[in-house]
């Protein structure tokens, strides 16, 4: 007897295609389970839906029709059953399904996305040697010596009571340095103790701080529980990796996994602690495809499988310090419990900050002489300094000082940026590179000159400043650059950092790659240069962005307290706004105050948290056409709109205006209801998907759910 079942398959956006297609099956498959199934002249991956779901279903006729056509139309039958795979559980499906409604995408791609590439492309007969190859069960021996447990610290216990004791979620606010990671640690040990099949989600926000935390929790975890206990998952894995790990994590034998933001959608039957570190990180959006916010749905995942989710940060974001109440106040309203600890491990200290004024500096002053004799101080004493500047390459611009000509990209709305190692001007956005021309295109002047300061410069000048100083072993100190262009080559940043960590490096520059997460034991002072940009962004995010990256550059410095002790830490500041309210915040080390103030404005501006935004981008070859696209999807929304009070604002250039030969637009809607703007957008979606045929020239749109930048 033949069988009817759905199955979704990752369909191209807005390609019209239905989201949930009909097969036959000689038997009943539940939902959940690995199809491949035919889809024209292809074969593809594709995962059996519960069809009482209609709202997923895309079609152009309506459900009747579709469930009377369904028995007269000859089906094509299923062309094979992934074997030796439990299907995906219900909360699973639900958090797939949440996700493609709530960011506007379809259900396929989203669920289709999150699984391993390799399941998509072996075939039937592959995937069943491969099954035979890797059938031998899990080796449970560890390799990996006990540790001794560190003793908790009262604040880090009065915290792990509260998790507890009550189900969260909670917004774990711990200075940096206050051991915030050793509370997920012992978080996950007591999961473990109660239940020796629970699984726990770790998330970071970056691939590079994977590793150090992916061998603490291998050093704790892997004596009990054996080397393939912690499993990680991020897009540095290879494809057979990622799938080994995947299936690990599926079938309940990883304990604990490891990974960014792609993580959150990795299949765990037994979920039951969640943690988010460094919440705050906007890498936690995905700005392709599926425009989701991994934070927000590791908090809703959380409430599916009733499982306990931490937010970890020493500066959390703004959405989330207003939506926490603290654990001591029960009279504030608040969806998270706010857990705080403001002490450092072993009684160190934050470190002192001091506000260089550069308008008293001379013009062009790179480093002050103030700062300069600090720096000389601590190395000699055979401590580390760190400096921060955000902005990688040798100089943003090489300009011509007769005719005015830049390095403008010919592709973008950007300029290249000019990198002395290679002589090459290079695109940091659609990589177009060139080699330095020898004389200026425009007038033939061959005095071009660099405009501005990257990491790259920074390095050499500080070579060439401190070229007299002394190691304490008489050795010349050594500087050390950490960012995207030096650790391309794979390992790289891994060799780097361990340099850091073993003593060989005195000054390490570096972008913000360097200013978060990191345990630097030896690092006593940090300088930040040049970090006035963000005060006058047209981004009503960006002091939010800046502040977080200083206070978390800041927490690199006297991570030990023993060195501490001998020789205080610092953080020094060169700004041309020393008595900017950001700076005196940082200088207290008082996010709360900083939190207050921005909150204030945007409560003023009416601004997120305080209203829901979307916006809709478009892409075309004229920057004319994406607007008259996006333009006519307003007129279209016009009557919901209003009856909905929501307000869609004309369409604009986006900041850059021009990537890769695109021109590009945006247009925001916003509204005081979440419920309201989802209630637009899931009616106002489909009904613009039919203006694309009148607007050729548009080459691809797409919607962004509580958008991180504007």
């Amino acid at each position: 007897m033949s069988h009817i079942v759905s199955v979704i398959v990752h369909t191209p956006a807005h390609s019209g295609l239905v989201d949930v297609l009909s097969y036959a099956s000689e038997e009943v498959l539940p939902p959940g389970t690995l199809v491949r199934v035919p889809l024209g002249k292809r074969e593809l991956l594709g995962v059996v839906w519960d069809a009482t779901h209609l709202d997923d279903v895309a079609t152009s006729k309506d459900a009747s029709e579709k469930s009377t056509d369904k028995t007269e139309l000859a089906l094509r039958p299923i062309a094979s059953v992934l074997e030796g795979i439990a299907p995906l559980n219900t909360h699973w499906c639900d958090l797939v399904r949440f996700a493609a409604h709530y960011y506007q995408r379809s259900v396929g791609e989203v669920a289709l996305a999150a699984l391993p590439n390799q399941l998509r492309e072996l075939s039937a007969e592959q995937w069943t040697r491969r099954l035979t190859r890797k059938s031998k069960a899990a080796d449970s021996h560890s390799t990996v010596e006990a540790l001794p447990v560190p003793v908790s610290t009262p604040e880090q216990a009065q915290v792990l009571e509260n998790i507890s004791s009550h189900k969260g979620p909670f917004l774990l606010f711990g200075n940096t340095g206050s051991g915030k990671t050793e509370v997920y640690l012992r978080a996950a040990q007591s999961q473990l103790a109660k239940d020796a099949s629970a699984q726990i989600l770790v998330m970071v926000p970056e691939i590079n701080l994977t590793p150090q935390l992916e061998s603490r929790f291998r050093e704790r975890f892997a004596p009990q529980w054996g080397d393939d206990c912690v499993v990680a998952m991020h897009s540095n894995l290879t494809p057979a990796q990622r799938l080994k790990n995947w299936l690990a994590a599926h079938k309940g034998q990883a304990r604990i996994v490891l990974g960014t933001r792609m993580a959150v959608f990795a299949s765990m039957p037994h979920l039951q602690l969640i943690v988010v570190d460094e919440e705050h990180d906007p890498s936690y959006k995905q700005q392709e495809g599926a425009r989701y916010s991994a934070r927000d749905l590791a908090i809703y995942r959380g409430q599916l499988e009733k499982a306990k989710v931490i937010l970890g940060s020493a500066t959390p974001s703004l959405e989330s310090w207003h939506h926490s109440r603290p654990a001591t106040d029960t009279t504030q309203s608040g969806r998270y419990m706010r857990l705080h600890m403001p002490s450092r491990v072993g009684d160190g200290a934050l470190p002192f900050v001091r506000r260089v004024d550069m308008n008293h500096q001379p013009k062009k002053t790179v480093f002050s002489s103030q700062l300069l004799d600090a720096m000389r101080e601590r190395v000699t004493r055979g401590e580390q300094i760190l400096v921060l500047l955000n902005r990688r390459g040798y100089a943003p611009v090489l300009h011509c000082p007769d005719c005015d000509w830049k390095s403008q990209c010919p592709h973008c709305s950007a300029f290249r940026v000019f990198h002395k190692l290679d002589r090459t001007l290079r695109c940091h956005h659609c990589s177009f590179t060139q080699s330095v021309p020898r004389a200026c295109p425009a007038c033939g002047n061959a005095d071009i000159q660099p405009l501005g300061r990257g990491t790259e410069q920074l390095e050499e000048h500080l070579g060439k400043l401190l070229s007299d100083v002394r190691r304490t072993d008489g050795e010349p100190l050594r500087i050390s650059r950490i960012d995207a262009d030096s650790t391309r080559l794979k390992g790289e940043l891994e060799r780097q950092l361990a340099e850091v960590h073993a003593g060989a490096v005195d000054v390490l520059v570096g972008t913000q790659m360097i200013a978060k997460g990191h345990d630097f034991r030896k690092v006593s002072l940090v300088a930040a240069l040049n970090p006035d940009g963000a005060l006058f962004s047209s981004d009503f995010r960006a002091p939010e962005r800046l502040f977080s990256l200083l206070m978390q550059a800041a927490g690199r410095a006297g991570r030990d307290a023993q060195m501490q002790r001998i020789s205080p830490c610092e953080m020094w500041v060169q700004t041309f706004h020393p008595q900017h309210p950001l700076f005196e915040a940082l200088k207290q080390h008082d996010y709360p105050a900083f939190a207050a103030q921005q909150l204030g404005e945007r409560q003023q501006a009416q601004l997120p948290p305080f209203s829901f935004q979307a916006l809709v981008r478009a892409e075309a070859r004229n920057q004319a056409a994406a607007q008259a696209y996006l333009n006519a999807m307003r007129e279209e929304g016009a009557g919901l709109a209003e009856t909905l009070q929501i307000d869609i604002y004309p369409a604009v250039p986006m900041a850059m205006q021009r990537l890769a030969n695109v021109e590009r637009a945006q247009m925001l809607i916003e509204c005081q209801s979440r419920k309201a703007l989802q209630q637009f957008l899931s009616i106002w979606h489909p009904q613009v998907h039919a203006l694309r045929a009148e607007h050729r020239q548009i080459i691809r749109w797409a919607i962004d759910v509580d958008p991180l930048a504007i």
